[in-house]
C-alpha cells in the first residue's frame, strides 16, 4: 500500500503567473496513532507470527517515510520546488514474518537516489540482544507540478502562458526531463506538434531562430581588410551558425550567408 501521503480529487486554478494550475486535495491519515497502538501491543505480549510481521512492516514503513521526508525536503529547498508530494509502495522479503519488532527505531541505509523510482534499502534493528538486518525496496512516486500543455502548440509555435498548464506529475518517471517554471520555456520553440496533457521536456523545445524567414536582415562581407555592409532579406529561419539563402534587396541577388547575430548574416564567397 502506498504511504499516507496520496490525495484524491483535483482543484483548477490560476497562480500569479498566469498558468494554469491543477492540484490535488490532500487527505488526512491517522499512521501515528496507528503505530503507537500497534507498538503497546508487542511490548504487552507476544504476538503469533502475522502480527509480528504486521508490526515489523508498520516499522520499516515510518523509517522510510522519515528518510524520504527529510532526502525530499532537502532536494526541494535546493531546487526550488513547491507544493511537492510523495508516496511509496514498501516491498519485504519473506523472512520478514519470522522477525520480531524492533524496540529502537530502525537505522536505514541506502545507496540509491532519492529521485528514483524504485529504491532498495538496509534496515537495521540496533540492539546487541535479538538485533536483526533486512532488506527492503520501495516504488516511489514523487509528485510534482510540472509544466504540460494546455492546448495543441504546432511545430514551430512559440510557447506563451496561456499555452501552459502545471500538472501533478511523477518526476521518477519523466526521464527526459521537465519543466516546473514558466519563464524557463515562454518564447522557446516547439519543434514538433505537442498534444494538450503532454508533458514539456527539453527534447521538444528549442530557441527561437536568430534569423526568421521573410525578416530584413543586415549583410555584412569583409575581404583584404575592406569591409561593407547592405541590407536583405532571409529566405529561410536560421540559428547562429546557421547557413541560409539571403536575397540582396539592392541587386535582388539570392546568396548563401552565414547567420552570424540576430539580424545579421555574412555573406559566404
Amino acid at each position: 500500500m502506498f504511504s499516507n501521503r496520496l490525495h484524491d480529487g483535483d482543484r483548477i486554478g490560476r497562480g500569479g503567473d498566469g498558468v494554469k494550475r491543477k492540484r490535488h486535495r490532500q487527505t488526512g491519515g491517522s499512521f501515528a496513532s496507528a503505530l503507537l497502538f500497534a507498538v503497546g501491543i508487542a511490548l504487552a505480549a507476544p504476538l503469533p507470527a502475522s502480527a509480528r510481521a504486521a508490526t515489523l512492516e508498520q516499522q520499516a514503513r515510518a523509517a522510510i517515510d522519515r528518510y524520504l521526508t527529510d532526502a525530499l525536503q532537502r532536494e526541494a529547498a535546493q531546487r526550488s520546488w513547491q507544493e511537492m508530494d510523495f508516496a511509496f509502495e514498501l516491498q519485504l522479503p519473506s523472512q520478514a514474518r519470522s522477525l520480531r519488532p524492533c524496540p529502537q527505531p530502525l537505522q536505514l541505509q541506502t545507496g540509491d537516489g532519492v529521485l528514483q523510482e524504485r529504491q532498495r534499502f538496509r534496515l537495521r534493528c540496533p540492539v546487541a540482544d535479538g538485533g536483526w538486518e533486512l532488506d527492503a525496496s520501495a516504488q516511489v512516486r514523487i509528485l510534482l507540478p510540472l509544466l504540460h500543455a494546455d492546448t495543441v502548440i504546432e511545430r514551430g509555435q512559440r510557447l506563451s502562458v496561456a499555452d501552459l498548464a502545471l500538472q501533478p506529475h511523477d518526476v521518477t518517471r519523466a526521464r527526459r526531463g521537465y519543466y516546473t517554471r514558466p519563464d524557463d520555456v515562454i518564447g522557446l520553440v516547439a519543434k514538433r506538434r505537442i498534444r494538450p496533457g503532454q508533458l514539456i521536456t527539453p527534447s521538444l523545445l528549442d530557441q527561437p531562430p536568430a534569423v526568421q524567414r521573410g525578416q530584413p536582415v543586415k549583410i555584412v562581407a569583409s575581404r583584404d581588410g575592406i569591409q561593407a555592409s547592405t541590407m536583405g532579406e532571409a529566405l529561410a529561419d536560421g540559428q547562429i551558425g546557421d547557413l541560409i539563402r539571403v536575397r540582396n534587396t539592392s541587386s535582388n541577388k539570392v546568396i548563401d550567408a552565414k547567420v552570424i547575430a540576430p539580424g545579421v548574416v555574412s555573406s559566404v564567397f
